[in-house]
């Protein structure tokens, strides 16, 4: 009973540092719900087999099992799911056969009483501990060459003298073991602090690396609202060149009668020059009109602009009122963020189209918010009813709906998405409530 308990503790541990490698290293296919339960299932069918006691068979299936885990769970091509999954096969066997040999020098009667359960458990503690040590480190120098952008926690490598620490404690246990008698409750004590000991290192790195996933998301929510202020800055200042124009062609009488004056002294070198600045001048910019809203206009005439570059065909309809109770930066950072996902769909797309809508619900205080655009493919296909992205870098996404999420709740609304596979086109309805 004993052993099997052993055996189900260490494929556990195994279970727990594939899974800390897989999450660390790779980009998910599928929930966290999905990658759990369907881990779990492949080293139940490891530990069952494990009981037949053929060590060839247990090793050619824990790579088996590693490399369907990676290939199905993760995006990855399959001579990368094959290479990382012997790499994980052949470091548990060599930390296997480091125990051995650490054991037989300082301990040499620990296995001629390698069937007492206190020596299997610390075996199996002492091997997985390694396993788990060295794994960290090749994470680290593995995540540090895949992506520059992570270098700046390279001081999360220091802890890898916890688990080194907890090693040498581990083989103190088993020197003390080896050397003296002891009575059976020291020995259940040190048995149990050995299993303590790993599930506290494993639980110190489990909350270092949900630390470092927490820390990036505020990083990237944070440059996420810096680049919506920047935003609400520029389309301030279209605002404010909007009213520039207005005072110069509001100016423009006087400017002509100046130019009267010069034609009058017959100095056309004069008139031409002042014809010149007037002409170069921002001010007289020709400016679309897309609804009455100032901020919103800027915001959408400058969409308008970039579909007009894409070839997409840009269809604005504001009704008088709709938005007007929502604030400048929530409005940047509501239509920034849907048009920008609108206009990447729609790229590259013949006879693409872009629709925004705003219109009030009758007799209540709810506006309604609707964004249609052409999708080549449907973003919720193989996401369980989540958005996917096109980016390269499938890790840094998904702000863009979190921060339209956000700006919805501040309204108490409510936001609706979904795909229509007969037109192939996208659909974003919004809902939002005047607050009084």
């Amino acid at each position: 009973m004993i052993t099997l308990i052993c055996y189900f503790f260490s494929f556990l541990v195994e279970a727990i540092i594939l899974w800390q490698y897989t999450s660390t290293l790779f980009v998910p296919k599928h929930r966290v719900r999905t990658r759990l339960f369907f881990l779990c299932a492949l080293y139940l069918i490891l530990f069952a087999i494990s009981m037949l006691g053929h060590t060839w068979l247990n090793a050619l299936l824990y790579l088996a099992a590693n490399f369907i885990f990676l290939i199905t769970m993760y995006y990855l091509k399959w001579h990368m799911a094959l290479f990382h999954a012997a790499v994980l096969t052949a470091v548990m066997s060599m930390c296997e056969l480091a125990v051995y040999s650490i054991i037989g020098r300082f301990a040499p009667h620990f296995f001629t009483e390698a069937a007492r359960s206190h020596n299997i458990i610390l075996f199996v503690v002492f091997s997985k501990m390694i396993f788990f040590t060295v794994i960290y480190t090749l994470i680290h120098f593995l995540r540090e060459h895949k992506d520059v952008s992570q270098r700046h926690d390279k001081y999360a490598l220091l802890l890898v003298f916890i688990p080194l620490t907890s090693v040498f404690v581990m083989l103190i246990f088993v020197a003390v073991g080896d050397a003296c008698t002891l009575s059976p409750t020291l020995v259940l004590m040190i048995t149990l602090s050995a299993v303590f000991l790993l599930f506290t290192n494993l639980l110190v790195f489990g909350i270092n690396q949900y630390n470092l996933k927490k820390n990036m998301e505020f990083t990237e929510m944070q440059l996420l609202l810096q680049k919506e202020a920047n935003a609400a800055e520029y389309y301030a200042m279209l605002l404010a060149q909007n009213e520039n124009q207005s005072i110069l062609i509001h100016d423009m009488k006087k400017h002509l009668q100046s130019i009267a004056i010069l034609s009058d002294k017959k100095e056309n070198d004069k008139i031409a020059a002042y014809i010149g600045q007037l002409m170069l001048s921002s001010d007289l910019k020709e400016s679309a009109r897309l609804c009455d809203h100032e901020m919103l206009n800027a915001i959408l005439c400058r969409y308008k602009r970039r579909c007009e570059g894409s070839q997409i065909s840009f269809h604005a309809d504001i009704r008088h009122g709709t938005i007007d109770f929502i604030a400048d930066n929530d409005l940047t950072s509501l239509f920034c963020n849907l048009l920008d996902n609108a206009v990447e769909a729609a790229c590259g797309i013949p006879d693409a189209f872009i629709e925004v809508n705003t219109t009030r619900k009758a007799n209540t205080p709810l506006s309604v918010i609707s964004i249609v655009n052409s999708c080549r493919r449907n973003p919720f296909a193989g996401s369980q009813g989540n958005l996917s992205t096109t980016k390269p870098d499938k890790r840094r996404h998904g702000f863009g709906i979190k921060s339209i999420r956000k700006t919805v709740g501040s309204y108490h609304g409510d936001m609706q998405m979904y795909y229509n596979e007969d037109t192939l086109t996208f659909h974003m309805v919004i809902t939002l409530k005047q607050q009084n």
